[in-house]
């Protein structure tokens, strides 16, 4: 089979999305949180590689190219940028090797541009600077052969116009995600539905939302979204219980717990508590699919058992579906005759 184009992915039904790569491969041991600069790309790529493999089964129809916090500033930061262009090569290079393992048709690679944290909507010198940062990533992604750029988590709505813009130079088709902060509002007062449709007139395939927000705080500005504007939506939310009272992770309160905390706050690494379950994920996919949304997926701290399930809750086979749970032979929750009923008696009482 021909290798579709997101276009032609997205005119045809639901496109899968798996992001999380950042807090995922934190858990495993190989980025430090913080700075979380993707410098696994260059230090341990066969464990970039098997995190791409991982969501790419659990039903991503994407790789992502870890690029995500790989621009000059952060880079700058950290004392490394001479590692700038290697860094940003050679996550799309082994994105575009894992993509070819697909083994009914190859999956979309697509880079990454994010927000800077440095632009500054009174500041026409910080602009340049954001514009000449994306500039530059996107002509690698170029070079590399992706075959769209995914821009993201811009909480100003300038900024994800001047990435629009500079996507646009190279001819590359453009998603573009913006991640709402709890003012519940752009920081340059742009509501996210006003934003999201003059990226739309402007040329995005894909408009949306990603990050700092879980399902129950993002669906109601994706409905807003997608009755403001008439292209395809993007949904990428946080698998995080966020509340009316806390919309964001930044500040989620998680009150069984005793210790201290280096920020404070459960973010970003004390978050576990506050986790949904696949299911409640797989509902809110649902939801979310019904409202018109077809470009579907999950942001940071994702796993892939949690993408495999919003990927089936849209009616979607993985490659590792057939690793889907099934309880039917469970020591005490399973239903096959052939289970010791001495054994499966005590299921109430374990």
């Amino acid at each position: 089979m021909s290798k579709r184009s997101l276009k032609e992915r997205l005119e045809q039904g639901t496109v899968i999305v798996g992001e999380g790569y950042l807090f995922e491969l934190e858990r495993r041991g190989y980025l430090q949180a913080g700075s979380f600069v993707p410098e696994v790309a260059l230090e341990n790529p066969e464990a970039l590689k098997q995190v791409y493999r991982d969501y790419m089964n659990a039903g991503s129809d994407v790789v992502l190219a870890f690029t995500y916090n790989a621009h000059r500033e952060k880079m700058r930061i950290i004392g490394k940028e001479d590692l700038l262009e290697p860094l940003n090569r050679n996550a799309i290079k082994l994105a575009k090797e894992v993509a070819k393992e697909h083994p009914s048709e190859e999956a979309l690679v697509a880079g990454n541009i994010s927000n800077t944290n440095i632009f500054n909507p009174d500041d026409p010198a910080s602009k340049e600077k954001v514009r000449s940062i994306f500039n530059e990533m996107v002509s690698w992604c170029k070079d590399e052969g992706v075959d769209y750029i995914n821009g993201e988590t811009y909480y100003y709505h300038e900024e994800a116009l001047i990435a629009l813009e500079e996507i646009k130079k190279y001819d590359l088709p453009a998603v573009i995600t913006l991640g709402l902060m709890g003012e519940n509002i752009l920081r340059d007062g742009y509501t996210v539905e006003e934003s999201c449709k003059i990226l739309e007139e402007n040329g995005a395939l894909v408009v949306g939302m990603n990050c700092f927000r879980g399902p129950d705080t993002m669906q109601p500005y994706l409905e807003k979204i997608r009755k403001n504007t008439t292209g395809y939506v993007g949904a990428l939310p946080l698998p995080y219980r966020t509340t009316e009272e806390n919309p964001t992770f930044f500040n989620l309160p998680d009150g069984g717990c005793s210790c201290h905390l280096p920020t404070d706050t459960t973010f970003p690494t004390a978050l576990d508590p506050l986790y949904h379950n696949r299911y409640e994920l797989a509902e809110w996919a649902k939801e979310a699919h019904d409202s018109g949304i077809n470009y579907i997926g999950l942001c940071c701290g994702a796993s892939p058992a949690m993408l495999r399930a919003v990927a089936e809750a849209v009616g979607l086979e993985t490659i590792n579906s057939k690793y889907s749970p099934d309880m039917h032979k469970h020591f005490l929750f399973g239903k096959d005759e052939t289970l010791q009923e001495h054994i499966t008696e005590y299921r109430t009482k374990a």
